[in-house]
């Protein structure tokens, strides 16, 4: 039995997380979770699995769901209550599924408490991911990947030995939801067509990430930081049937690779029982069915997050990565909000990495004044650009 903290309990991840609980009630128990407003499904949460404490990061909804928990449950509140869970003694393993940056500071407490890490949320490697394998290579407490990428390229590893080993990393993507839409469509997309993934079900926010394809340039840094591959040994293959989750290319020229559905619950299970692995009967991958597979080379000039993302991935150790990582949530939001066009997306975020003094080596506190600055700055030129209509253009 492995005890359960669910950082972002009410996300897709983390309802993904809670059903595998449910199917496996033997080998998981949730002890505490967190959300930040969502007091209405953290209730019916609660009822299900019985957590031995919750954190809701929003005063207003705790307090609504103050009202109808029961006393046995203890509620915190806020980022000092979140660390509060992350930390929670009972807890053995720690799932980061929020999105943003909120958990840092809690996932930092968990690992200086000696709980394994679970990660699923890309932004606290992209934006500190020097202080975090930092932290975690100190208490000798491990880093699991949940993206699928990540975690099929971690289970590819498994057994091959020095880094020296390893030519390339391949990341493997769909293509997105606009793997066949000219770049000359771009300015008429509405967030209704760039959510429509043809593969994977997920959150908003990732999914306009990934019709950018700003979120294999995330996996880069990502993959940098949890694998000890330098940026220039790390590759992007589109590959539309999304079987392949990822590879890896030995020295001799082997390539590993981890196939499997498209279904979250995957990479999930393998990390929440790691080391051992759990039977789930109804995952399966039929290869009669499979057909052929397909691979191809992403269009940078189609799509310029990835040029933006290699960028900051060979300056991962420093504050570049946070200011453009905040910069392109502040740009998805307003584009999901109708206040950005898709195709300005792109412009907006490199004008906020040239606009920024770069520090090196940052400590925490640098790597979140620059996230919060790049974040404000980011939404005060889209709302003057969006009382002008003229649209955002980089600072070149």
């Amino acid at each position: 039995m492995k005890n359960l903290i669910l950082l972002g309990s009410t996300g897709s991840v983390g309802q993904s997380a809670l059903r595998i609980v449910a199917d496996h009630p033997e080998s998981f128990r949730v002890v505490a979770m967190a959300a930040r407003s969502s007091d209405r499904l953290m209730l019916e949460h609660i009822r299900k699995f019985h957590p031995e404490a919750v954190c809701l990061t929003d005063a207003s909804a705790a307090a609504r769901l103050k009202q109808e928990l029961d006393p046995g449950t203890k509620l915190f509140v806020g980022e000092e209550g979140l660390c509060e869970i992350a930390q929670w003694s009972s807890g053995h393993m720690v799932i980061a599924a929020s999105s943003g940056t909120s958990s840092l500071r809690p996932v930092l407490a968990a690992i200086e408490s000696g709980k394994e890490i679970a990660i699923a949320n890309k932004e606290l490697l992209v934006m500190a991911g020097a202080i975090m394998t930092e932290a975690a290579r100190q208490k000798q407490t491990p880093l699991l990947p949940i993206d699928s990428e990540h975690n099929a390229i971690f289970q590819c590893l498994q057994g091959v030995g020095a880094s020296a080993s390893v030519r390339r990393i391949w990341l493997t993507g769909s293509g997105g939801p606009l793997r066949g839409v000219p770049s000359s469509g771009f300015d008429r997309l509405t967030p209704e067509d760039v959510l429509n993934h043809p593969k994977w079900n997920m959150g908003k926010k990732i999914t306009v990430d990934s019709a950018s394809m700003m979120n294999k340039g995330l996996e880069i840094i990502e993959a940098r930081w949890l694998f000890g591959v330098e940026p220039d040994r790390i590759r992007i293959a589109i590959h539309p049937e999304a079987v392949v989750h990822s590879m890896v290319e030995l020295c001799d020229g082997s390539i590993l690779a981890q196939l499997g559905p498209t279904d979250m619950r995957l990479p999930l299970l393998h990390v929440m029982a790691y080391p051992e692995r759990v039977s789930y009967p109804e995952m399966g991958l039929s290869l009669k069915e499979l057909g052929e597979l397909h691979f191809d080379e992403p269009d940078a000039k189609k799509f310029p997050c990835l040029e933006l993302a290699l960028e900051a991935a060979r300056r991962a150790d420093s504050t570049l990565p946070a200011v453009m990582a905040a910069a392109d949530e502040a740009a998805v939001n307003a584009f999901l909000e109708g206040n950005l066009r898709f195709s300005q997306i792109a412009p907006v975020i490199e004008g906020m990495m040239r606009r920024h003094h770069v520090v090196e080596q940052p400590d925490l506190e640098q790597v979140l004044e620059a996230e919060a600055w790049a974040s404000r700055e980011t939404r005060g030129r889209i709302k003057v650009s969006s009382r002008q209509t003229t649209g955002i253009k980089g600072d070149r």
